[in-house]
């Protein structure tokens, strides 16, 4: 069949939005009608190159929508179901499967490799030339194939233009919190960065009873949105907020800091570290360029102090309980999804879509395909 898609022809360049040739689903695959994606900063470092990357790819890894079609073996999928991607497919048979760490699926080897799981291509431009997928997904397309690994089915009755953000930034930032800080009632929280999934960690620090959520971002509009979703105090730099949270805090500082950053920069580490309590952990969820090897640290604050650095792929979350977990918190009023879609785009607005995230204006950008 054919379908319109956003297709980056090589790094740095603008997303071209055309008509493409996509492939019926092979065995263990699923056709998904594309209803909305969100605009993760994670393929913005797909266009710049901070993560690396095989051109020409499709973008997009934060979207839902309705089965269309089930290939060959598939049998917990039917056309009809709705449902969200989970950008780290999960095999259910690997080590960190069997364990229940089903972001660390060994599947994720293939994520940047642009080809199916099998090795080959579903997605081909008009000119004959194999189109990759961004993360097996490629969910800037009205129409994808995916294998059913990457796929949850949920409820018929939840919007599809707000569950998309459940494939990554929300569960990633809410996880960051939740799981990866495991944010106690009582603890304080730095949130460093409120995009998508800065906004989602004020939103996890809040439901796992955090005493006090600062939130620094340079943007106003960010930290106005900070204190809707939980924020109690915010700061415009981290070095703003290193007076501000050791006050408040009578000189312990932050229990846990999250660093939720657009891009991060390993010379920033120092100053973080300062803002964390003894015994306090830092979870690093942003992405640094691949290429940043160079990290200002004095690495005393682990041994004398017992401060921790961790990291976090999608929150240290399960695509099979948390997507669920979170739509139904979401249905309780207990989680804010409405609120992080601050502005909808059309397909061909990709490339103002993401203007507009480097300019500050959103929390989380949304693209509607019905």
């Amino acid at each position: 069949m054919q379908t319109d898609a956003a297709i980056l022809w090589e790094q740095g360049g603008d997303w071209k939005v055309e008509t493409i040739e996509l492939d019926p689903p092979k065995a263990g695959e699923v056709l998904v009608r594309i209803a909305a994606s969100g605009m993760c900063h994670s393929d913005e470092h797909l266009r710049t190159g901070d993560l690396g990357g095989i051109y020409p790819i499709i973008g997009g890894h934060e979207g839902a929508g309705v089965v269309e079609e089930v290939g060959p073996g598939v049998e917990d999928l039917s056309p009809g179901d709705h449902v969200v991607f989970g950008f780290v497919p999960a095999c259910g048979h690997c080590p960190s499967c069997a364990r229940g760490h089903s972001n660390l699926c060994d599947v994720g080897a293939l994520l940047m490799v642009g080809t199916q799981i099998d090795g080959t291509h579903r997605h081909h431009a008009a000119n004959g030339a194999d189109l990759g997928t961004m993360v097996c997904l490629g969910t800037f397309a009205k129409h994808t194939v995916v294998n059913q690994a990457s796929c949850v089915k949920i409820l018929d009755h939840y919007p599809l233009d707000k569950a998309c953000l459940i494939g990554c930034g929300v569960t990633t930032g809410w996880g960051s919190s939740v799981y990866a800080a495991e944010v106690r009632p009582g603890d304080d929280v730095v949130i460093i960065g409120i995009g998508g999934i800065g906004a989602s960690a004020v939103q996890g620090a809040r439901l796992a009873g955090a005493e006090r959520i600062f939130a620094i971002d340079p943007v106003p509009f960010k930290l106005e949105m900070a204190r809707k979703f939980g924020a109690t105090h915010t700061a415009s730099s981290i070095d703003e907020a290193l007076p501000l949270v050791n006050e408040v805090t009578w000189g312990k500082n932050a229990d846990k800091v999250i660093c939720t950053m657009g891009v991060g920069d390993g010379r920033l580490m120092e100053t973080i570290m300062q803002l964390t309590a003894k015994g306090g952990r830092v979870v690093v969820t942003n992405i640094h360029p691949m290429a940043e090897t160079d990290v200002t640290l004095s690495l005393t604050w682990l041994t004398l102090l017992e401060k921790q650095v961790v990291g976090t792929i999608f929150g240290s979350a399960n695509i099979r309980y948390d997507i669920p977990h979170l739509l139904r918190l979401y249905d309780q009023g207990q989680l804010d999804l409405d609120g992080m879609v601050t502005q909808t785009y059309k397909l061909e607005d990709v490339n103002q879509g993401y203007a507009d995230m480097l300019d500050g204006k959103n929390i989380r950008g949304v693209l509607q395909y019905e």
